[in-house]
């Protein structure tokens, strides 16, 4: 009798135990009901139209006509679709959907450059049901922001989130308008920061979980305190659809575009003058790092903040302004978000040892500065047999092709070997090599011979007129 009224107690303690488990599990999670509550009426759903005709605009820009034969049937079909429309068909509006948040009481609304981009009409719904036509103020292509306004006073409006609060691991809350489902609320954590997407150059996004869908583009995420942290963008996905990585931009970053469009109409980027490229394990090793980081000139423009600095191919910016650069997508955004036309620290590691430059950042251009290109005498190849390259003198078309003016080296066939292995290329024009500027085919096979005791060399290479370095080794 005993024993079972021990199991009977042990059993109710266990599912005590259980429920209390439960209430505490509970507890510990948030609670979205007030916060989704107070902030909805903030939020605002964006729809756009554009005509036909701008529809095929876009197709052009993102689509290109298939290389048929002269002769065939549908090349003159396809020809005219994307460039003129289907023949005889008439044109149709196109519709779009998104979301914003209203950031004034007296309108002005944040939302997606690509929500409203060659719109020509814009309706902005309130969560109360009201209806406004609104009109652009201004929009950054650069960093997918643009500032819409409708007419009205007294709005409900968006408390802006501090800067650099945010943290990884944080809970946060979207609200938008997924497939035009007015103010759904979902909910998930920072997956990451500072994330650099293959499209975007000056954006360092925040990555979350939390389940973005089209129409959600343009909508407030918002932390725990209610406040707004970034700017709903973009989704990765191969289905078109949620995949559990969605990305915003920094509110702050926003912002700052925000107040731009409103000061001057315009937004003014950071600019320094150089290309750059991730420094990989080979490439530490060859520029005597031990580990990688930092961000690796691959080209000076001439007549630029970097130039004038004196920054050279071959240098390793590894601080901006006091910000650490482990990678080379995190200098564009920092570059980027800095003041046009004020004094900035750069950190570099040039031959081993880290220096410290000083630099007045620009504004970033319109238009990629012009090269020209200088005719020189090509000379007969020499073969490397250890590299497997096939080396020759840079000829005339070579020359226009690359924009390079002087020196360099045309590499016309690779083999089997450690210039294969490394990743070079036919048609690959060799511009330094191990950390020396190459005058021609000659010196270049004469720093080959002097660097065949090393480990591992950079060489700088142009490739369908972008530089390159990549990491040779000498023993293999």
């Amino acid at each position: 009798m005993r024993t079972k009224v021990t199991l009977h107690t042990l059993s109710g303690l266990l599912l005590i135990f259980t429920l209390y488990s439960s209430q505490l599990l509970a507890r510990s999670l948030p609670d979205f009901t007030e916060l989704a509550r107070e902030n909805s009426p903030a939020v605002v759903n964006i729809s756009s139209s554009q005509s036909g005709r701008d529809m095929h605009q876009q197709l052009r820009r993102h689509f290109d006509i298939p290389d048929l034969p002269e002769d065939s049937p549908f090349r003159d079909f396809f020809r005219h679709f994307f460039e003129e429309g289907v023949p005889g068909m008439p044109e149709q509006e196109a519709q779009s959907l998104g979301s914003g948040f209203i950031i004034s009481d007296d309108g002005y609304i944040l939302t997606n450059h690509h929500v409203v981009a060659g719109a020509e009409e814009i309706e902005v719904r309130l969560s109360d049901r009201r209806h406004f036509e609104a009109e652009v103020i201004g929009s950054d292509p650069g960093s997918d922001v643009a500032l819409i306004k409708i007419d009205a006073t007294d709005l409900p409006t968006a408390k802006i989130a501090r800067k650099g609060d945010l943290q990884v691991g944080e809970w946060v809350l979207a609200i938008g308008s997924p497939f035009g489902f007015d103010h759904t609320v979902t909910a998930g954590i920072v997956s990451a920061k500072g994330r650099s997407l293959p499209s975007e150059n000056y954006v360092p996004f925040i990555q979350t979980d939390v389940a973005i869908n089209p129409g959600n583009s343009g909508g407030p995420l918002f932390n725990l305190d209610g406040e707004v942290v970034g700017i709903n963008s973009q989704i990765y996905s191969r289905t078109g659809g949620f995949m559990g990585l969605s990305f915003a931009i920094p509110i702050d970053l926003a912002m700052s575009v925000a107040d731009q469009i409103r000061e001057t109409g315009s937004v003014a980027r950071g600019y320094l003058g150089v290309l750059i490229q991730d420094v990989d394990r080979d490439l530490a090793e060859s520029f005597g790092l031990e580990q990688p980081r930092g961000a690796l000139v691959s080209q000076v423009l001439p007549d630029t903040p970097a130039a004038q600095a004196g920054v050279q191919a071959g240098d390793i910016i590894v601080s901006f302004n006091g910000r650490t650069i482990n990678s080379s997508s995190e200098l564009p955004p920092i570059v980027g978000t800095s003041r046009v036309d004020a004094d900035a620290t750069m950190e570099i590691i040039r031959d081993g040892r880290q220096q410290e430059l000083k630099i007045r950042v620009a504004q970033l251009p319109d238009d990629a500065l012009a090269r020209g290109a200088a005719p020189r005498k090509p000379s007969e190849p020499a073969m490397i047999e250890k590299l497997g390259l096939t080396i020759t003198e840079m000829s005339d078309a070579a020359r226009q092709r690359s924009g390079l003016q002087e020196g360099g080296a045309l590499i016309t066939r690779v083999d089997p070997g450690a210039g294969q292995r490394a990743g070079f290329q036919r048609g690959d024009v060799v511009k330094m090599f191990n950390r020396q500027e190459v005058r021609d085919a000659d010196h270049l096979l004469e720093l080959i011979e002097e660097a065949r005791e090393q480990g591992t060399v950079a060489v700088l290479v142009l490739r369908d007129d972008s530089p390159l370095f990549i990491a040779l080794r000498m023993h293999e």
